[in-house]
């Protein structure tokens, strides 16, 4: 059964109330350091990540801070993280790039482009080593697909047949080079079929469409023990980081994206079939705007990591030579 589009669009909004938030605290400089929102992409983390169950594992990329919510790690640790607090997901030591939660199997945030394919490739293989009956799910951007990692990894997740699902998030920019620019084939399901994993295409910017691919995609990881290639069209709406000009975008072209904004859509037929009014949606967004309230409002009271503590977890369990 597919989640209810009401809690996918709750979801959904509080990505986007987060992600809002974060960009007016990093203006304010209460957060630092480098931010890659997922603004205008909710519907990809939130649809793909309602099909797993807590058993599975998530490795994302560097724009993962709706991966997180929508996985269930908390919000006032993702917002600690954010300020580098020490009550922070990661402590204090990872920032946005590298939120990382091993109860919720949640193995990053990665900074380079197609790191996490690799690891995603080594979680699926302890797996199926250890007879566990799990699906790892690999978030990353269509720029990962011209890096090695991405094709020695999905080579060998189809020769050693791992359950892995590769989810490539193609917003068409990988940071500022045009897909069509880098890219001889724009069709990348068609690339990853060439390694004989089953490949499709879908929209990234509907949930229910999204939630839908993600629950075949799934089934047929588990039902064949080997991957599953989902490409997710979708666009982010902000710049590649909060410090890009985002100069190498016309402007009719976000624009044009933007009347596709995943949240709207949700809303839209929220009120069409009849299962919310406007009243209720804003009732939805007091409530998540209350919580990222109180999200911040633990990160501003939160604690700095003791100069004296930064040897800590360099090395295993902190013993030096």
């Amino acid at each position: 059964m597919m989640a209810d589009l009401p809690s996918l669009y709750r979801q959904m909004l509080r990505i986007r109330r987060f992600e809002e938030r974060c960009a007016e605290l990093y203006s304010g400089e209460r957060i630092r350091g480098f931010v890659h929102l997922y603004i205008g992409e909710e519907a990809v983390a939130v649809g793909v990540i309602d099909r797993l169950t807590p058993d599975d594992a998530i490795v994302a990329t560097y724009r993962e801070h709706g991966h997180a919510l929508a996985r269930g790690i908390a919000m006032d640790a993702v917002m600690s993280e954010m300020y580098g607090r020490t009550q922070g997901v990661s402590h204090g030591r990872g920032g946005s790039m590298h939120l990382f939660h091993a109860p919720s199997r949640f193995y990053g945030g990665n900074a380079i482009v197609a790191g996490g394919l690799p690891l995603a490739v080594g979680l699926a293989l302890a797996d199926r080593m250890q007879d566990r009956e799990r699906v790892t799910a690999c978030f990353f951007g269509e720029g990962a697909m011209a890096e090695g990692e991405f094709h020695e990894s999905i080579n060998l997740a189809a020769l050693w047949r791992l359950p892995v699902l590769f989810v490539c998030e193609n917003n068409l920019y990988a940071m500022g080079t045009a897909l069509a620019r880098s890219e001889s084939e724009t069709n990348l399901a068609v690339k990853a079929a060439a390694y004989e994993v089953p490949s499709w295409s879908c929209d990234g910017m509907d949930v229910e469409a999204m939630s839908h691919a993600a629950e075949r995609a799934v089934a047929l990881v588990r039902d064949s023990g080997g991957p599953v290639f989902l490409e997710a069209r979708t666009f982010r709406f902000r710049a590649h980081s909060m410090y890009d000009p985002d100069r190498y975008r016309e402007r009719e072209e976000i624009e044009r994206w933007r009347e596709r904004d995943p949240i709207t859509i949700a809303s839209t037929r929220l009120i069409e079939r009849g299962l919310m009014d406007q009243e209720a949606l804003d009732a939805i967004d007091a409530d998540v705007t209350s919580e990222v309230d109180a999200a911040v409002a633990a990160a501003e009271a939160g604690t700095d990591e003791d100069v004296a503590d930064l040897e800590r977890h360099v090395t295993s369990g902190g013993v030096r030579p």
